[in-house]
């Protein structure tokens, strides 16, 4: 019976840990402080050192935790990442995520070398341990902040945080391994990198693809959708491992087949993940929290200060210019990614790892982590929405997005029913406006059901319900938020072949002999580009009218105020494709082989 009772006192002690953990997420939205570093800094106070005197060293436990954690982190990172936002920052962002991650460990090397009393493995070791920025602390700072970056550094953060976790592992474990055999060889290390990065590349794809496809042929009861897609990705992540890959490349692969393709019952697995990995970074961090010995971190406080400066001010700067260089990033959105190089979980989890194989001055690598984390969520993760205004990476934030509804409708994946309020200054009441995507279905009006045609005109107060592909439901947000001011156009970009974003298309059409559909003459640009982008514009967004492509050169308010003309050449004088553009266009048809896009 005692053991038991030491079965439920475990259990209850627990479920009071993850409550105090959820609940403390409101203290710390209030206050500003960043979510991870209160989840840490709870654990300690429960640990054996701290107020709640709880004992716990398993690092078994901790490490099985923290790897099926960081999976479905992960995998939720993956799930939400479209193929078209990541295809112009790919190249950089992989870039930082491998060597970005070498660079970051030779760098901090030897700081850890002479101010922790290290050898020179054993510093590489240090320096690979906290090398990786971590995925859930800048998806969830990023988020919880309400910053909307430029959509060029948002992208290449999020890719670089979501890839670069795999490249750390393999340096970690590789350095583990070398430290406790005693030998290796530099082949043998880039052969073993390309191994686990080709196989789990392969099995994330095949498994990703594998999950779409039961998804949408299996009739699996309403409500298992979720759980099944998320043990998907642990197997998924488990296979990868058993066979000695990258597990957490295959289930971030993963993730992004399955968030690419439709598929049913989409809407309750995003919500479910959401939960799902916010309770994973929860446990998480509360038991890292619990492993710290609050005694044994006064002890290396002040040469963990050094790694942790010399990382945040010296390495992650010089690896992200030095990665950024072939590329066309501005020194302020370089000097933004080289702040944003947040460390989180990955860094004491993969601490962890020295200690579970017993590795002489183990505990000392965990400390440095530790440490190296406090001061990034302190310093760079309070300071993140100060820095990206200051450095000018952060767009103005227009009204909050509305109140979108969404129900997947059983049987079908082409369509899903979105509702939404209909605002005074909107899009959609003011222009009446909406993209030839969608089709309202029915008005409530003082609840009152009306179809479309019942309800002419749309007053404000309305509630639409329209159907809409659900890879695209997200881009109807903008028909519905009120319009804001329109801004001047940069005068800078003016020049020949510019027009103003409210030129219509039929001025546009007499000026340059192009034909427009009927009915669209009235249109201007601006209108032609919210009503035929699957998504809100950006600055370089491209449409085809008639033979000549519209592109969008600048925004105001959220659309497009100057659109450049790009006009039709002779195809005879037209140049051929350069070695480099074929090798890239044969790369991307392979990838879109792969990934069914």
């Amino acid at each position: 019976m005692d053991s038991l009772d030491t079965v439920s006192i475990a259990i209850l002690l627990g479920a009071i840990l993850v409550m105090a953990g959820i609940l403390s997420s409101l203290l710390a939205l209030r206050f500003g402080a960043p979510l991870l570093l209160v989840f840490l800094l709870l654990g300690m106070l429960a640990g054996e050192s701290g107020p709640g005197g709880l004992k716990f060293d398993d690092l078994s436990t901790t490490y099985l935790v923290g790897s099926v954690a960081l999976a479905l982190i992960l995998f939720d990172g993956g799930l939400r990442t479209r193929f078209s936002s990541i295809k112009t920052v790919l190249a950089p962002s992989m870039g930082l995520a491998t060597v970005g991650v070498l660079v970051t460990a030779l760098i901090t090397a030897p700081v850890a070398l002479y101010a922790l009393d290290l050898n020179w493995t054993e510093a590489l070791l240090a320096g690979a341990v906290v090398a990786s920025t971590d995925a859930a602390a800048v998806f969830l700072l990023v988020h919880s902040q309400g910053l909307r970056l430029r959509p060029r550094v948002g992208a290449t953060l999020e890719v670089e945080s979501g890839t670069n976790d795999p490249f750390a592992v393999f340096l970690t474990l590789m350095l583990v391994e070398l430290i406790s055999r005693g030998e290796s060889s530099t082949l043998h290390v880039i052969v073993e990198f390309v191994r686990e990065s080709a196989l789990g590349a392969l099995i994330g794809v095949v498994g990703g693809r594998a999950v779409v496809m039961a998804l949408n042929r299996v009739a699996l009861p309403q409500g298992l959708h979720a759980p099944f897609v998320a043990t998907a990705a642990l197997v998924v992540f488990g296979t990868s491992q058993m066979l000695h890959a990258s597990g957490f490349l295959a289930v971030y692969l993963a993730g992004m087949i399955i968030g690419n393709q439709p598929t049913r019952a989409h809407n309750s697995v995003v919500a479910f993940l959401d939960a799902a990995t916010w309770l994973a970074q929860i446990v998480m961090f509360v038991l890292l929290g619990l492993l710290v010995s609050p005694q044994r971190l006064i002890a290396s406080a002040g040469p963990a200060v050094l790694v942790a400066l010399a990382l945040m001010l010296v390495a992650r700067p010089a690896a992200v210019f030095l990665c950024l260089a072939p590329f066309r990033f501005n020194w302020r959105e370089r000097l933004f990614i080289a702040w944003v190089g947040l460390r989180g979980a990955v860094a004491i989890f993969l601490a962890s790892i020295p200690m579970l194989v017993n590795l002489p001055k183990a505990y000392l690598y965990f400390d440095v982590a530790f440490v190296v984390v406090i001061i990034s969520l302190l310093l760079q993760g309070w300071t993140l929405g100060p820095a990206a205004r200051k450095l000018h990476v952060a767009l103005p934030r227009t009204d909050r997005g509305p109140r979108r509804i969404e129900l997947d409708l059983p049987g079908q994946l082409e369509k899903q029913l979105v509702g939404y309020p209909v605002r005074a200054k909107s899009l959609y009441l003011k222009r009446g406006l909406i993209p030839s995507w969608s089709k309202p279905t029915l008005v409530i009006r003082d609840e009152r059901i009306l179809t479309p045609e019942e309800a002419e005109p749309v007053a404000a107060g309305d509630y639409v319900y329209l159907l809409a592909p659900p890879e695209k439901a997200e881009a109807l947000d903008r028909f519905f938020v009120d319009m804001p001011p329109s801004s001047a156009p940069d005068p800078h970009l003016l020049g020949d072949f510019v027009v103003p974003g409210e030129t219509s298309l039929g001025d546009l059409a007499g000026a340059y002999g192009i034909s427009v559909k009927p009915g669209e003459e009235a249109l201007t640009l601006a209108d032609y580009f919210d009503i035929n982008l699957d998504r809100a514009p950006t600055v370089g967004a491209e449409l085809p009218l008639d033979s000549i492509v519209l592109v969008a050169r600048s925004l105001g308010g959220g659309r497009v105020n100057v659109v450049g003309l790009r006009l039709p050449e002779d195809e005879d004088d037209a140049p051929p494709p350069s070695r480099k553009q074929r090798v890239r266009r044969k790369l991307s048809n392979v990838w879109s082989a792969l990934s069914g896009t």
